[in-house]
């Protein structure tokens, strides 16, 4: 999966290591400043400073430490890291002031002048626009029932513009003063779930006032607004799996009720989180896989929906598999992600934070490297797994190599600027 200005993921240390690229050290970089801004947010909240804008504290700025662009600008990253060093050895030394008296006035002075003379980078590179929903998180939780009220929420407002499948294409679009996005692009991936959110709901004007895209905030609410753009990351990813067959972008599992032996949880929360977890979804009268030490079996059910058919595919999981999914919105937002294809008879592979990383196709025998769809793209090269270093994953099956690689690349993505 190609490395984006929204997306990295981290090399698959299967073979000799490569040089250290700038994602690697730019990565923490981003998300101290964003940890620096969220707190800083959060504090002001506290403090009663700034106002709450649709439940959360808005972003009282008009523009935003970012870095989106460091990960394609090394040099100005470079400086950006350079400049935060030296803040901290100034505030450093304006510490040592307050303690040591005698030599207070040059640590003053050098605490002043470190910030004044570090070597800073260009701020069109690391200050972008805000909005006051900038630092907003959804409140969903990426759960499929979120997805699926989106999913009709699109068809009822979005779909005449940008399409059914969101390439941009609806029965309009030629009428729009600018041409719809194509969703499956990096545009949308680009974008932090609350600045999605501002657009939503106040529309999008270009840079000369002129509206683009008129604002929905009359007729969605915060929550809808919220389910929306859980169904157009679910869409984009599943369109892009079957036009290209692979995730360009990292998308999790979606969140939805599990039964373990008649206790009831969440996907999206511990103790699943921290495990690898293999769903599959059974059809008519196929064996369940064997239950594997590895990993957590868990039974997607079909919605019956009154077919015989299904409500075998249920007995028959209700019988065979410890953990089970009996959720008709799982089983539709998880066709959303894997792009519309039929469910039956078909597996896949969540890494230990939730990421959706390997799916397997109706009928086949066994896992193989082929069926890994969520990769970095340094782990494709073929230096990646030649060379003098042994492979680690030698005489180890088909889900056990797949395994090895999915612990070893895992996914780092960087979206609005931080890492999640």
């Amino acid at each position: 999966m190609p490395p984006t200005p929204a997306m990295h993921v981290a090399r698959a240390d299967t073979g000799p290591r490569s040089p250290m690229t700038a994602a690697d050290w730019v990565s923490p970089l981003i998300a101290g400043l964003h940890w620096l801004q969220w707190h800083a947010l959060q504090a002001l909240a506290a403090l009663g400073a700034i106002d709450a804008v649709a439940g959360q504290p808005g972003w009282p700025l008009d523009w935003r430490v970012s870095g989106e662009h460091l990960l394609i600008d090394a040099p100005n990253a470079r400086r950006l890291a350079f400049g935060v060093l030296a803040l901290m050895i100034a505030a450093g030394l304006a510490g040592m002031a307050v303690v040591c008296r005698r030599r207070r006035g040059w640590l003053l002075g050098a605490a002043a002048a470190l910030p004044v003379f570090a070597p800073w980078p260009d701020p069109a590179v690391v200050l972008v626009p805000a909005h006051p929903t900038s630092f907003h998180r959804s409140p969903t939780g990426f759960s499929a029932h979120a997805i699926v009220a989106g999913h009709t929420l699109y068809e009822t407002h979005c779909a005449a513009c940008h399409g059914a499948t969101g390439r941009g294409d609806g029965p309009v679009a030629t009428q729009q003063p600018v041409w719809p996005p194509d969703f499956i692009g990096p545009l949308l991936w680009r974008r932090g779930d609350g600045d999605l959110f501002w657009h939503i709901r106040e529309g999008v004007t270009d840079r000369h006032g002129r509206e683009t895209m008129p604002g929905f905030g009359r007729m969605l609410n915060d929550t809808e607004v919220w389910q929306l753009i859980d169904f157009l990351r679910a869409q984009s990813a599943g369109q892009s799996l079957r036009l290209a067959g692979a995730w360009r972008h990292p998308i999790r599992l979606p969140a939805s009720a599990i039964d373990c032996a008649g206790q009831s949880s969440s996907t999206d929360v511990r103790p699943w989180l921290g495990q690898r977890l293999r769903l599959v979804a059974p059809a008519a009268g196929q064996p369940m896989p064997i239950e594997d030490p590895r990993l957590v079996t868990i039974a997607l059910v079909a919605p019956s929906h009154g077919a015989a058919s299904a409500v075998g595919a249920e007995r028959h999981a209700e019988r065979h598999a410890d953990c089970r999914i009996d959720d008709a919105s799982a089983w539709a937002a998880l066709a959303l992600v894997t792009g519309d294809a039929p469910l039956a008879d078909r597996q896949w592979l969540v890494d230990r934070a939730g990421w959706l990383r390997a799916v397997s196709a109706p009928g086949s025998r066994g896992w193989s490297d082929d069926d890994l769809v969520c990769r970095s793209e340094r782990s494709d090269r073929p230096e990646a797994s030649a060379g003098a270093r042994r492979d680690p994953r030698d005489g180890l099956d088909g889900l056990g190599r797949l395994l090895a690689t999915i612990d070893a690349d895992p996914v780092r993505l960087v979206r609005d600027g931080r890492v999640h």
